[in-house]
């Protein structure tokens, strides 16, 4: 059994140190890797892993503009961003078979968005009963599996689906 003061912990713990500008376009420049968690890239729009997940499989879908709302992009990227939403689903039925899933977008600080200036759509993948007792008590998220693994599964399924 793995203890909680296990090594990776405090590795992961340790290389997650707050960051100025935006995460988003430092990852776009990035080889793709679980250093910068992008699953895949299209032409005008990416899908990466959420760092901070809310369950395992919990993916961004973000346009390569730096834009903070839907409406200020063109037909072309929101199309591909829904299409890379469309996909997501598909891969992460596959891979973690969830009972549904939460899909959003928070425009603007008020709305909740994290990073307000590069709008993104959040893919959440949920099941019956997955929230408990740490994050309403300890307002932690106990999640099964390391990001590394994460991002290995769904970069393997995003090309076999």
């Amino acid at each position: 059994m793995e203890h909680l003061w296990s090594p990776w912990r405090m590795e992961y713990i340790m290389r997650n140190e707050p960051t100025s500008g935006c995460i988003f376009c430092q990852a776009l420049q990035q080889e793709d890797s679980p250093a910068n968690l992008i699953v895949s890239r299209g032409k005008t729009a990416f899908v990466i892993l959420n760092r901070y997940p809310y369950t395992s499989g919990h993916i961004m879908v973000a346009s390569y503009a730096h834009r903070p709302s839907l409406d200020l992009l063109d037909a072309e990227t929101r199309g591909e961003m829904m299409e890379l939403v469309s996909r997501g689903l598909q891969v992460l039925r596959a891979v973690y078979k969830p009972e549904g899933f939460n899909v959003g977008v928070n425009i603007g600080a008020a709305a909740g968005a994290g990073v307000a200036d590069h709008v993104h759509i959040h893919v959440v993948p949920r099941w019956a009963g997955d929230t408990n007792f740490m994050s309403t008590l300890a307002g932690a998220r106990v999640l099964p599996e390391a990001l590394e693994d994460t991002y290995r599964r769904l970069c393997e399924a995003w090309e076999a689906v």
